[in-house]
């Protein structure tokens, strides 16, 4: 059926799960895509709902960037832990939500080369990628109140333990459950920012009227133990502390009293200038004041020529870095918080 004007197209996705349904289902997205090896085929999308009685419902999402794996484990372990008498109200799980590009260990899509993060509110009839975010704004981030967004620093970043990054409310009633919601969840960092970038999972739960929150884990193409293990603390506490889940599994406290930063897009982000390899000068963690080289960018094909030094332009706490050596011309570096 054609849709009507001025409304947009339904979604070409297919829940196996009935998010209506009591008790604890499991199933997939099922998205239509024709291919070489299939031509009536479909990507199969895991998702999970656990649903009892009247209360919260919160999304639990990870795999928005595929090579992000901290996130995964995550939601899989609680698509494990939770039944439906832990639950009042209702969790929906999402562990892969870009699906082709979490199956390849890949940022972004292979598929349509599609960065979810970077493509919402989406279109129902376009690629995959936009298909998948449209699916989220339109049908997920509309049944909840809370979406939990899992990130990590992926193959070329890692962040200096486990952080926390929310939008800044709108009011004062929205600003009191936000730092509610980030001092339950209790990670060791919290950013505030003042502006989502209008097509990320952020600004699409603004849009929709949801509080969110989207972590970052470690990186590096790994994954850390310990922000694994702060996140599972905090996300729990979370969760027990709206009162969505309950029982033995939620922890007595958060895992920190977090800190909050804030990330300045013009001042707090070292990029490299020059192609090279880069040989980073100071570590996660460390304090630095504006002008102190930041790392060297090595040019071993022009023999004689001095690698060229990168500078903090601004004081701050040093909470990511990059991870590959081999790097171009605009490649992030570092990035800066403060207090």
């Amino acid at each position: 059926m054609a849709s009507s004007p001025g409304h947009a197209p339904a979604s070409p996705i297919h829940s196996e799960v009935d998010f209506g349904a009591p008790g604890k289902h499991t199933g997939y997205l099922r998205l239509p895509h024709s291919a070489h090896r299939s031509a009536y085929g479909w990507l199969p999308i895991p998702i999970a709902s656990v649903r009892n009685g009247e209360g919260p419902a919160v999304l639990v999402m990870a795999g928005n960037h595929g090579d992000e794996y901290e996130g995964q484990i995550l939601v899989s372990r609680l698509i494990r832990a939770l039944t439906p008498e832990m639950v009042q109200g209702q969790v929906i799980l999402l562990p892969m939500a870009n699906y082709p590009a979490a199956q390849a260990g890949l940022r972004t899509s292979p598929l349509d080369g599609g960065n979810l993060n970077r493509s919402f509110p989406g279109d129902a009839r376009g690629t995959p990628t936009q298909v998948i975010a449209d699916y989220i704004e339109r049908s997920l981030l509309t049944r909840v109140s809370l979406a939990i967004d899992l990130h990590s620093g992926g193959s070329s970043l890692q962040y200096h333990g486990a952080t926390l990054f929310a939008q800044a409310a709108q009011d004062a009633a929205a600003k009191a459950r936000l730092f509610d919601a980030v001092h339950a969840f209790g990670l060791p960092h919290t950013f505030i920012n003042e502006v989502p970038n209008p097509v990320g999972l952020l600004a699409a739960a603004r849009r929709q009227g949801v509080l969110a929150l989207l972590t970052e884990l470690g990186g590096a193409s790994m994954v850390d133990t310990v922000a694994l293990r702060d996140a599972w603390q905090g996300l729990l506490h979370l969760l027990g502390h709206l009162g969505v889940v309950r029982g033995p599994l939620v922890p007595a406290a958060a895992p920190h009293t977090t800190r909050l930063l804030r990330v300045d897009r013009e001042r707090h982000y070292v990029y490299a200038r020059e192609d090279g390899i880069f040989e980073p000068l100071v570590q996660l963690g460390d304090r630095v004041v504006a002008g102190q080289p930041a790392a060297l960018l090595h040019t071993p094909h022009s023999l004689e020529r001095e690698p060229v030094i990168a500078r903090f332009p601004a004081s701050g706490l040093v909470i990511c870095k990059r991870v590959p050596a081999l790097t171009q011309r605009g490649d992030c570096l570092f990035q800066l918080a403060d207090d």
